[in-house]
């Protein structure tokens, strides 16, 4: 009677856990899909954080393998400052003469990238500029410098890592120089000679803003064989040093469809020396440059977003304020 009293309990024992093993082992698929599901949302969330960081931010970005991309943005910059003119001769400043200035000016710039590898993206960009100045009433239309770029991932890319981009520049003097035009009749629309540079970049989600930063360094070659009359000399070169630039700033997905990046930029322009043909030697003092800039970004299909920009001037020698407008163009023959 024992051994049927034994079994009974074991039965009954049993049946009652039963109900509570299956009740745990389902409480656990639940908690198991919670957390799967939870980590699939964080996932999309930082790939959400990501595209919106690089429709903003371009030099952090880069082209998958054999791809490529075409895009048009426009800016536009008011800058208002005074002009010196001023003539010296025998040590003594003569004809002085404070003439305000104030120049709009409009760039349409067109930029091409193509992924020659996975980590390394080639591009160009093609600038045509419209200027204006309202105090002199002199205007041009004509290209600006054009340039190109190299943009290397030494590492590979790891979601929720540190990224780190590394870019070569080089610009070319194709815009109309300031050196080689009557300063007087016309305006300039590019630098006037070639400029080589690198840098690198690096950027991290921290869900949920992205935060970047970029430090770069530029060489300018020198300008020779110049010919531009400046008073009663003639000039003959320039030398317009080197520079430095930095940045930072983050961008934040407002929604799916509303993104907004804010960065600040600080950039310095070494001496410019001016060699005249008589051997007389004039400096323009260094610059240094400070601008702060906010984009909102507005997705428009699942694949495009459109950014607007408004940047600030924030020290003497930079722009009073600029806007800007990009979008990527899609044609069929670009089509991935």
């Amino acid at each position: 009677m024992n051994r049927w009293f034994v079994r009974g309990f074991i039965l009954v024992s049993t049946a009652g856990l039963l109900p509570g093993m299956a009740l745990a082992q389902e409480g656990s698929v639940d908690q198991a899909r919670e957390a799967l599901a939870k980590q699939e949302g964080d996932e999309d969330a930082s790939q959400q954080l990501e595209e919106v960081f690089q429709a903003a931010e371009k030099n952090y970005s880069l082209q998958k393998k054999g791809s490529h991309s075409l895009n048009y943005s426009f800016d536009y910059s008011y800058t208002a400052d005074q002009r010196l003119d001023l003539a010296i001769t025998n040590g003594s400043v003569r004809n002085l003469d404070v003439v305000p200035s104030a120049t709009h000016s409009f760039t349409n710039s067109f930029s091409y990238d193509y992924g020659l590898l996975d980590n390394l993206t080639v591009g160009t960009r093609i600038p045509l500029v419209v200027k204006y100045d309202t105090q002199d009433e002199l205007n041009i239309y004509d290209f600006g410098d054009i340039s190109f770029t190299g943009r290397w991932q030494p590492f590979a890319y790891v979601p929720g890592k540190m990224s780190t981009t590394l870019f070569g520049t080089l610009s070319t003097k194709t815009g109309v120089s300031p050196y080689e035009i009557d300063i007087n009749e016309q305006l300039s629309t590019g630098s006037g000679y070639y400029s080589i540079g690198g840098g690198a970049s690096l950027s991290k989600v921290l869900d949920p803003v992205v935060v970047f930063g970029s430090v770069s360094a530029t060489y300018n070659l020198p300008a020779e064989d110049l010919q531009q009359v400046r008073g009663a000399r003639l000039l003959e070169e320039v030398d317009p040093g080197f520079g430095l630039s930095g940045s930072a700033g983050f961008a934040y997905s407002l929604s799916y469809e509303i993104s907004l990046s804010i960065s600040a930029q600080l950039s310095y322009s070494d001496e410019t020396v001016l060699t005249f043909t008589n051997g007389d030697q004039a400096v323009a003092q260094d610059q240094m440059t400070g601008f702060m800039s906010m984009s909102l970004g507005t997705r428009i299909s699942d694949t495009t977003i459109v950014n607007t920009s408004l940047g600030i001037g924030l020290t003497e020698d930079a722009p009073d304020f600029s806007l800007g407008v990009s979008l990527p163009i899609n044609f069929s023959g670009l089509k991935e």
